[in-house]
């Protein structure tokens, strides 16, 4: 499935770098536009996060109602969910979604030569071949890296991967001693950790909002979970995939932390009008 998502993008990728002939600049332009494409989905989730903040003082008392008795608590539960139309795990599409686009970019990423410029297996099996038998260094985890590098002068698999000074064919961990390559993984650390501290401010402005209830004991619903372990999971995982794989990869993911920090601005604002308006 994976694979099927990558190829999908490989050809959106591959249209946007005939257009600008430049492989940052096309992944810039990717990002905006599966960015563009998500907003629905963002509505969404950001809504439901309201939605299910404002559900947390009848959640408590609940949970605090019914502690020790399990079996009326899950019920009880189900009940409040059902009367708001929402499901526990109503954040898991987000979720499920981002996991895709991580893997399927990372996939398109890692393969430009398969998944972006779909050429022919064979055809690269043999320039690997030629690469090794040259007696030149390769990366197994990338050979099709190392093809647009030693083949620059090939037009078949040549893609312009120069960004304003930045090779987006080297690999940090490979390349640690040209300092260049750790500016964007750099970014993208900030940039991730911008966007927690946003994130977490939203989620507790939006808590802050209930009144607690006395004596309560403190207990997350599922759907906090996993917008909690989300938001800390994929931001470690994408750094530690960031710094083993092409710097295109790393572009990619600041370019999504930048504009998913404004759209969760923007959307903050713009849902907290219409609320306004609604009560007016």
């Amino acid at each position: 499935m994976i694979s099927f998502f990558a190829r999908i993008f490989g050809y959106l990728l591959n249209f946007l770098y005939n257009i600008v002939n430049n492989y940052g600049v096309a992944i810039i332009l990717f990002s905006i536009i599966i960015k563009i494409l998500m907003i629905p989905l963002s509505i969404k989730q950001q809504k439901t996060m309201k939605k299910n903040a404002k559900m947390q003082t009848e959640m408590k008392q609940i949970q605090f109602k019914y502690k020790n008795d399990p079996e009326k608590l899950n019920q009880e539960t189900m009940a409040l969910y059902k009367r708001e139309n929402m499901s526990p795990f109503s954040g898991c599409l987000s979720a499920i979604v981002q996991i895709i686009l991580l893997f399927s970019v990372f996939y398109l990423v890692r393969q430009p030569l398969t998944y972006m410029k779909k050429i022919d297996p064979n055809i690269i099996s043999n320039y690997t071949t030629q690469i090794k038998e040259e007696g030149k260094t390769t990366n197994n985890a990338y050979p099709e890296i190392d093809i647009i590098r030693e083949k620059a002068d090939q037009e078949e698999v040549k893609v312009n991967m120069d960004f304003f000074g930045l090779d987006l064919s080297k690999i940090p961990t490979s390349d640690a001693k040209d300092l260049k390559v750790w500016i964007i993984p750099i970014l993208y650390v900030l940039s991730s950790i911008i966007s927690m501290k946003i994130t977490n401010k939203m989620q507790a402005t939006m808590n802050g909002e209930n009144k607690k209830v006395e004596g309560e004991e403190k207990e997350e619903n599922p759907m906090e979970q996993a917008n909690k372990s989300m938001s800390l999971m994929m931001p470690i995982m994408s750094v530690s995939i960031a710094i083993v794989a092409p710097l295109g990869m790393a572009l990619y993911w600041l370019l999504n932390n930048i504009l998913m920090i404004g759209e969760r601005l923007i959307l903050n604002k713009v849902i907290k009008d219409e609320e306004e308006t609604e009560n007016v």
